[in-house]
């Protein structure tokens, strides 16, 4: 089993930035896919940013890039999310998730944190 904790959420007015961290237990992640999504209020959860294990590998969703950065510590087990210039928009909560690599579902998921951000 795999256990993801999120932090670093918080409020931040439009412009700022914030640094979400996604720290793993139970299982050395450093052959897994990580990623990011969120769920804003009212609206369905979506995939953000992720990274393949060696960190050689990013997406991103069209509405962060450029301002979101998703990285990784394998040796820390730890995955990482940069959040500059941050929009009203992106207010959400935000989640971890893995995957094996040759697993196409990311079925370990992180409890989420609220990101805020005020105009």
């Amino acid at each position: 089993q795999v256990q993801l904790v999120e932090s670093g959420g918080g409020l931040v007015q439009a412009g700022g930035s914030l640094r979400l961290s996604c720290a793993a237990s139970g299982r050395t992640l450093s052959s897994y896919v990580m990623a990011w999504f969120r769920h804003p209020p009212g609206k369905e959860r979506e995939f953000v940013a992720s990274i393949n294990w060696s960190g050689g590998r990013t997406n991103y969703a069209d509405s962060v890039k450029g301002r979101f950065t998703v990285s990784r510590d394998n040796a820390k087990n730890t995955v990482y999310l940069q959040m500059n210039s941050l929009k009203p928009e992106d207010t959400a909560v935000y989640y971890c998730a893995a995957r094996p690599q040759y697993v196409s579902v990311y079925n370990y998921w992180g409890q989420g944190t609220q990101v805020t951000v005020s105009s």
